[in-house]
């Protein structure tokens, strides 16, 4: 496995930084860096080996930028995840993820090519292609320009039938605007039943009331879609949607985010779309967090949040891989980028010899991820990737500690072989169990990822080697929903609103141990430094200088 082309794949050396030093890099999944409260569980837990790296450092410890635009994502409301914090840990560069992948892939005609769309396609001649997701040019979770596109395509590509499920938005842009993008797709469907396609708009509602909840908030917003979506069935039923939105705008109180669901009928007083048996379904949303609840239902065999009473047989594909970790949707028309020279080729063609490890949910962060989305090695004679079975049947906050003991264990073991020059890790505890809501059990999580550090560090003083200890995104360090204020976020009922979701924080990076050079430290004029830093940094701890195109070093060598 490797890239293709003319590639010079010697790095040079670096100027004042040895070779041979052996260097144990974590990641801590889900560790970001917050104000210490109740809620904060890294805060809560018993942390010495994360605190000993912290406090009184301020040239071997800091911040580093972990969403938005730091790992490719189009905005700074972008929360990172596993899959792009690992690619930029990994890449050293900042490829372009979520709504520019999608603009590159329509661009360039290559969502037809992959096996997303021909598998959807496959529905074409008999079946209906319905497009689910937000009506919007607000550029947050979708945008209308793609949608168009994605409609133009499957009708020259050979679908007959086509319906829109709308879900109006109001949030990301201004209340109201839901007429003009229902007027301008109404335009573009009429266009294409000019051409003999039989195009139409099916169902709708407000984004916050249909659909389009997150993290498991409320189950009956997913339900209302799916009951207008599959079964047909609203409350309100229209000629057209154009009419619908408008009449439901006009009711006292009415906003675009909180339009009732709706489903478009004949004159017969039938719905004119409901999905059923070998049709295809496309969400063409590209964010991921509103779509993931939806995606379950209509994925999951064994799905059990609510009644759907009828599950039709479709083939159904995200505009993107929602869930790298669910591996939801199975199917989809963007792939993930590819990413080419990679620090793990490059050190690989080096001579530095590589184990990584960690346990199956994470596992393939730590390799395919690491490796720009690319499996298997780049050089078998000089890596060794194992892969810990994690524990199955149960939710992980009954079982908080996972396998960070054993996985701290296997890292110790490779670096006291003297077999590696670099030991990679991720530790999971605070990402998984994080996202359980459980916040007792997440404070043992943190304090056994805490444990698996101290045992790696240890490791790495003895054989005088050098640690790098960061993580590719927040979670644990915030448990809670809060108000604009900043406040814990109470529900209707006045219950604590839990938040199982990442978070915009910052995550930490910490350099150090026997082996690290005198008068190395973290740089201060690096204007917003990300994940993607962290490439460089390696490299040079390993004795080399980066290629020119990564993104800066996070340190330098000042003479003592």
């Amino acid at each position: 496995m490797g890239s293709s082309g003319d590639v010079n794949w010697k790095l040079e050396d670096h100027p004042k930084l040895p070779k041979g030093k052996t260097i144990g890099l974590i990641v801590l999944d889900g560790w970001g860096e917050s104000d210490p409260d109740q809620y904060n569980c890294i805060h809560k837990a018993p942390t010495p080996a994360m605190d000993s790296l912290k406090n009184g450092r301020p040239d071997t410890w800091r911040l580093i930028k972990a969403h938005g635009t730091a790992v490719g994502l189009p905005s700074e409301d972008d929360m990172g995840n596993s899959e792009v914090g690992h690619n930029a840990l990994g890449a050293g560069r900042i490829y372009a993820q979520g709504a520019k992948l999608v603009d590159q892939a329509l661009a360039s005609g290559k969502i037809y090519e992959d096996e997303g769309f021909k598998y959807i396609s496959e529905s074409f001649e008999k079946g209906t292609v319905h497009l689910i997701g937000l009506l919007s040019d607000g550029g947050v979770h979708s945008r209308l320009d793609q949608v168009q596109l994605l409609l133009k395509g499957f009708a020259e590509r050979g679908a007959k039938r086509i319906r829109v499920h709308i879900l109006t938005d109001g949030r990301d842009v201004l209340d109201g605007s839901s007429v003009g993008f229902v007027e301008t797709l109404e335009g573009d469907l009429a266009a294409l039943r000019s051409k003999g396609v039989d195009a139409q708009v099916a169902s709708g509602g407000g984004r916050m009331y249909v659909t389009m909840d997150r993290y498991e908030n409320d189950w009956t917003v997913v339900k209302r879609g799916w009951d207008a979506q599959v079964l047909g069935e609203a409350p309100h039923k229209f000629k057209s949607a154009l009419e619908a939105v408008k009449t439901l705008r006009a009711e006292p109180g009415a906003n675009d985010q909180y339009l009732p669901p709706f489903v478009i009928v004949d004159d017969s007083g039938k719905a004119v779309g409901p999905i059923v048996d070998g049709d295809a379904v496309v969400t063409f949303n590209f964010r991921a967090d509103r779509m993931v609840m939806h995606a379950k239902a209509l994925e999951y065999e064994d799905f059990d949040k609510f009644d759907r009473v009828r599950v039709p047989k479709i083939r159904y594909a995200g505009m993107l891989q929602y869930d790298g970790e669910l591996k939801l949707p199975s199917r989809y028309l963007v792939s993930p980028p590819l990413i080419d020279r990679t620090s793990g080729e490059y050190l690989a063609h080096n001579g530095i010899r590589t184990f990584a490890c960690s346990e199956t949910v994470k596992f393939g962060h730590v390799t395919f991820f690491w490796n720009g989305n690319r499996s298997g090695y780049f050089n078998e004679k000089l890596e060794e990737y194992v892969e810990i079975p994690s524990d199955s049947g149960i939710s992980f906050n009954v079982q908080p500690k996972m396998k960070a003991l054993e996985i701290g264990e296997k890292a110790r073991d490779a670096i006291l072989s003297g077999k590696f020059d670099q030991v990679r890790v991720n530790l999971p505890n605070g990402d998984m169990v994080g996202h359980t809501g459980d916040i007792e059990a997440t404070v043992v999580a943190c304090e056994a990822a805490d444990l698996a550090v101290r045992t790696i560090l240890d490791a790495i003083e003895k054989v005088g080697g050098i640690y790098v200890v960061t993580a590719d995104h927040g979670n644990a360090e915030d448990m809670v929903k809060r108000d604009k204020s900043g406040k814990p976020a109470l529900d209707k009922e006045g219950n604590l609103q839990i938040l199982t979701s990442h978070t915009l924080k910052p995550v930490p990076i910490a350099i150090g141990g026997p082996g690290l050079s005198a008068g190395v430290r973290f740089r201060q004029d690096i204007e917003t430094p990300g994940l993607a830093n962290v490439a460089a940094t390696v490299m040079n701890l390993h004795g080399f200088v980066a290629p020119s195109d990564y993104e800066t070093s996070l340190i330098e060598v000042v003479d003592k």
